[in-house]
C-alpha cells in the first residue's frame, strides 16, 4: 500500500473524500445524535472503551475553502480564536509534521496534551478541488510527557473540505476517537464530545471571518 510523505496510505485521503460525497453509514450501528445550523453528527458507540466514534458532516456559509483550510492549518491564528488552547505548535521530525497541543481544562482537572502528526492533502475529485488533513497521534522524544498534565495517547481526525457550489463549504469531519484518559466518567466525556464538534466548526466559521490573510 502507498504511502504519503506523513506515513499516511494513500487511500486515507481518498477514503476522505469519498465520505464527502456519500458519507458511510451503513453496515455499522451509526446513529444521528444531533442536526442544527446545517452540521450533522453521528456516533458509533465503542464496546471496549465505553466511548464514542463521531462523524460530522455540515456546511459552513460564507467560508470558502481555501480560506476555511488555511484558517483550520494556521495554528498561531489558532492561539487567538480558540480560548482553549494552552500551547500549540508544530515541529518536523523526520520528515514529518508534528504538532504539540495543550487543552485548557476547567478549576479542579488536569489539562490534556496531544502529540500527533498531520498532513494535508489538495486533491482533485470531479473538477473540484478537496482538501484533506489527516492526524493521528503519536509518539517522539521531543516532545516527552509533562508532570500535571495528562498525555492523551488515542487521538485520530480526519477532515475533508470542498465547495458547496456556492460561497461556502461543504465539510466532512470523522472524530474517529479521542479519550482523554485519567478518570473522567465516560458519560462526562459522551456528553463534552456530543457539543465540542459542533461547537468547534461554528468557532472555526466565525474565525474565518477575521482572519488577517481573507482576501
Amino acid at each position: 500500500m502507498a504511502r504519503a510523505a506523513g506515513g499516511f496510505r494513500e487511500e486515507q485521503f481518498w477514503e476522505a473524500c469519498a465520505e464527502l460525497k456519500q458519507p458511510k453509514l451503513a453496515g455499522a450501528n451509526w446513529e444521528l445524535l444531533m442536526e442544527a445550523l446545517g452540521i450533522c453528527v453521528y456516533r458509533l458507540w465503542d464496546q471496549e472503551t465505553g466511548l464514542y466514534k463521531y462523524k460530522v458532516f455540515g456546511t459552513l456559509k460564507d467560508c470558502p475553502p481555501a480560506l476555511l483550510i488555511d484558517v483550520y492549518m494556521d495554528l498561531d491564528y489558532r492561539k487567538q480564536w480558540d480560548q482553549n488552547v494552552e500551547e500549540l505548535y508544530e515541529r518536523r521530525c523526520n520528515g514529518q509534521t508534528v504538532v504539540y497541543w495543550q487543552v485548557r481544562y476547567p478549576t479542579l482537572m488536569s489539562n490534556r496534551d496531544y502529540v500527533y502528526v498531520r498532513e494535508r492533502r489538495d486533491l482533485h475529485v470531479e473538477e473540484r478541488k478537496v482538501y484533506v488533513v489527516l492526524a493521528q497521534s503519536t509518539s517522539h522524544s521531543q516532545f516527552p510527557e509533562r508532570s500535571g498534565v495528562v498525555r492523551v495517547k488515542q487521538y485520530k481526525q480526519r477532515l475533508a473540505i470542498t465547495s458547496d457550489g456556492r460561497k461556502g463549504s461543504k465539510v466532512f469531519m470523522y472524530y474517529y476517537f479521542d479519550n482523554p484518559g485519567g478518570q473522567i466518567p465516560t458519560w462526562l466525556i459522551n456528553w463534552a464530545a456530543k457539543n465540542g464538534v459542533p461547537e468547534f466548526l461554528n468557532d472555526l466559521a466565525k474565525a474565518c471571518q477575521t482572519y488577517p490573510g481573507r482576501s
